[in-house]
């Protein structure tokens, strides 16, 4: 995987795509005068929840071609179905299974119902596994919801064509990193919100491993900001998988990928 530079407010300083040597880390002044480098958790793990309700109900839509799917409540209290209960329980014997110095002690999670599950089902086949603290806590925080998509929420693409033709046509155009949904985000507001969240996480993790569980689109940008993607490379990259790992270690004071969008843990479950 491509070298890495950690972005946490749109800087990136680089030398290695043009050949040169690595950059230091990110610095600031301290009382002093010295420079300091940027704090970091020693491992970054993301992942996203696991198979819901409406993720179930959406690949039948999809395949009849469908204008509607019979889901009545909000995006944020969408639940887990069984199989994806069944792999949160698969992500937290994974978690169990790290070595010691790369298990999270600090689980940050979307407040959606779906993200609150997954965390709590891993976090409990850990603890059951002796693998972290029965008591260890989630830390809750919007900034790693969903992509809000306004008036397309709970729309099938074949109703999206019939009921809002101009605006599927304006997404084509703008393409997902930009296109805005009437009442929604853009992807690149989504990567807004998900900077903000790495200062915070850095800030509060230095040199502890955490996990983020989040969804698609979050997780996306979290790999967009970190590896500082193009719009092409992100694009190219297709959707996270429910459940799957994605992980960045500190090493040299900055955040280097180890792996990315990894799902083996769940066939071994």
């Amino acid at each position: 995987m491509a070298d890495l530079r950690t972005t946490l407010n749109g800087q990136h300083h680089s030398a290695h795509a043009a050949g040169g040597p690595p950059v230091p880390a990110v610095t600031g002044p301290t009382a002093n005068g010295s420079a300091a480098a940027t704090p970091l958790p020693s491992v970054l793990i993301a992942t996203r929840h696991g198979e819901s309700t409406a993720n179930v109900e959406f690949q039948l839509a999809e395949a009849a071609g469908a204008l509607s799917v019979p889901i009545n409540c909000r995006d944020a209290d969408i639940p887990l179905s069984l199989q994806g209960q069944q792999q949160a329980q698969a992500l937290g014997r994974w978690w169990a299974g790290l070595p010691s110095a790369d298990r999270p002690r600090s689980v940050w999670c979307s407040p959606y119902v779906r993200t609150a599950e997954t965390a709590r089902f891993a976090l409990a086949q850990a603890a059951g596994l002796g693998a972290v603290p029965v008591s260890l806590g989630i830390r809750y925080d919007e900034r790693l919801r969903d992509r809000e998509l306004g008036i397309l929420e709970m729309l099938p693409k074949a109703a999206i064509e019939a009921k809002y033709p101009e605006e599927a046509a304006r997404r084509r155009k703008m393409g997902e990193l930009y296109y805005r949904p009437p009442g929604g985000e853009s992807w690149a507001d989504v990567a807004l919100r998900v900077r903000s969240l790495l200062r915070d996480v850095c800030a509060e993790e230095a040199g502890r491993p955490v996990l983020l569980v989040a969804h698609d689109c979050t997780v996306l940008m979290l790999r967009y900001a970190l590896d500082r993607l193009t719009e092409e490379q992100l694009t190219a990259l297709g959707p996270v998988n429910n459940c799957s790992t994605s992980l960045w270690r500190a090493e040299g004071g900055r955040l280097r990928p180890d792996h990315w969008n990894q799902t083996g843990h769940l066939a071994a479950g």
